[in-house]
């Protein structure tokens, strides 16, 4: 069995990935930890999860952690991350990081963007960012994976197969990416209260969101030349999903199902990713709960674009369940393994 620790368990992404652990037939959770509810029940902090564990959550022990875990999974604010990372590597653990921390190989873009010193710049260059669509055979290798954001996830497996085949123009790239609350994480927030969500939709940190220099980062390495795009999020009054729509100007003219074809040759063995029929689009709903990623196209001949759509459960494949999927992969498993479920519907 593959002993699992946790560092920030008491979080939605701790949570989920707890919930999804609790049914993978080669993982026991080890050590789960957290700082504002340490010496309680996970169960007493997310009440869906009674009767399913009674693990106490701890305050975090690098050398507990080290001695009882073979995989450590941090769920934690940017800037936390690293100290943790350097007593779990030195111990000749592997850790995956589901926060920004490792996610740049340029640690002065990190700094950049997030507006705190990065103190382990080696081991950002060192991390093999963990999306296995298209880095899998690193991730196979890797000590530290740093697992995607969830916004990058959606628009990157939208984006990347047009890319490389060299179909769309770099240059004119734009992302309008909808997400539901909980991709805001637990803690209290004005722009999360009720009444403030509730019949709303609003733009948030228009060019200036964290995850625009990660997507970029991502598809320079798949164009081959600097990409900048303009990426607009937004909050929409749901739970859980992404929806993500990308706008690019087509090189050539393409029919919508040539779009689909390009998508179904990349993605054709994956075991997570859903190329829809033409004329389907896809909706956060049909995807809520699961690893699955719904991927649609529409070639546009008015103006020349292509319109690339993907919808993602922000919670698992855009965090959670992607980050197991990495695991899976450290460890010679079947990428499917404890994943293998469906979403829920309605």
């Amino acid at each position: 069995m593959i002993r699992v620790g946790i560092v920030g368990a008491s979080g939605y992404t701790g949570a989920e990935l707890v919930r999804i652990l609790l049914r993978h037939p080669e993982a026991e959770l080890a050590v789960l930890t957290s700082r504002s509810y340490a010496g309680q029940q996970l169960s007493a902090v997310f009440p869906h999860l009674s009767g399913c564990t009674d693990r106490v959550l701890e305050v975090f022990d690098a050398a507990k952690m080290a001695a009882a875990c073979d995989v450590v999974f941090t769920a934690l604010p940017h800037g936390h991350a690293v100290p943790v990372a350097r007593a779990v590597l030195e111990r000749g653990k592997k850790l995956i990081d589901l926060g920004a921390d490792f996610r740049f190989r340029d640690a002065a873009v990190y700094e950049a963007w997030y507006k705190v010193k990065h103190e382990a710049p080696e081991l950002a260059r060192e991390a093999v960012y963990g999306l296995p669509e298209l880095y899998r055979d690193r991730v196979r290798g890797a000590a530290l994976v740093a697992n995607p954001g969830c916004y990058p996830t959606a628009s990157l497996l939208a984006t990347v197969p047009l890319l490389k085949a060299g179909v769309i123009d770099p240059a004119t790239i734009i992302i309008d990416a909808k997400s539901g609350l909980s991709g805001a994480g637990r803690k209290l927030d004005l722009r999360s209260h009720y009444a403030e969500v509730n019949e709303n939709v609003t733009a948030y940190n228009v060019g200036i969101h964290r995850h625009t220099p990660e997507i970029e980062q991502e598809l320079t390495a798949a164009a081959g030349t600097e990409v900048r795009v303009s990426f607009t999020p937004h909050l929409v009054p749901q739970t859980r999903g992404i929806l993500t729509t990308v706008y690019a100007t087509l090189r050539k003219e393409l029919t919508t199902g040539a779009l689909l074809d390009i998508y179904r040759e990349f993605y054709r063995d994956e075991p997570f990713i859903r190329v829809l029929p033409e004329g389907v689009l896809p909706r956060t709903k049909s995807v809520t709960g699961s690893n699955i990623v719904h991927l649609g196209a529409v070639a546009d001949p008015r103006t020349g674009r292509a319109v690339l759509l993907a919808a993602i459960d922000n919670l698992v494949k855009g965090a959670s369940g992607q980050a197991v999927q990495n695991m899976n992969l450290l460890f010679g498993l079947p990428e499917t393994t404890g994943l293998d479920f469906v979403g829920l519907y309605p």
